[in-house]
């Protein structure tokens, strides 16, 4: 069992790296804005995807949750809560990341409105030579 799951493991970072260059590929060599956008959006998204990747801990037969459910707990179930709790401090900073990651993009996507409007094109190589 412990041989699929580190499988689908590996399986599943080497997607995340193969999205994150497709989408570096995507801000770094596609002369439109909306084609930027959107790239750094897949790429936000993914390194998101990789930080919850990173803060769970698989744990025979299920991870827990982050919440204590004994009150007042006592050692054993502190003990096992340490063992197999899933660490929350990912999971907060991913829902601020994607907070965050959706100013940014809408943002973007205003600069990008404007930029449409005075110059009628979302190319890059076309707006330098408009500009100047």
């Amino acid at each position: 069992m412990m041989e699929v799951v580190q499988f689908l493991f590996n399986i599943v970072v080497v997607s995340m790296i193969m999205n994150i260059a497709i989408s570096l590929y995507g801000v770094f060599a596609r002369p439109s804005l909306i084609k930027k956008i959107i790239a750094l959006t897949i790429f936000g998204d993914t390194i998101n995807l990789m930080v919850i990747l990173i803060g769970f801990r698989y744990v025979e037969p299920n991870p827990l949750p982050p919440i204590l459910t004994t009150i007042p707990p006592t050692s054993i179930d502190i003990s096992t809560f340490v063992q197999k709790a899933v660490d929350p401090l990912p999971q907060a900073l991913v829902l601020t990341a994607i907070v965050i990651g959706l100013a940014v993009t809408l943002f973007l996507i205003f600069l990008t409105i404007q930029i449409y409007r005075i110059y009628r094109t979302t190319n890059v190589k076309k707006i330098a030579k408009l500009r100047g």
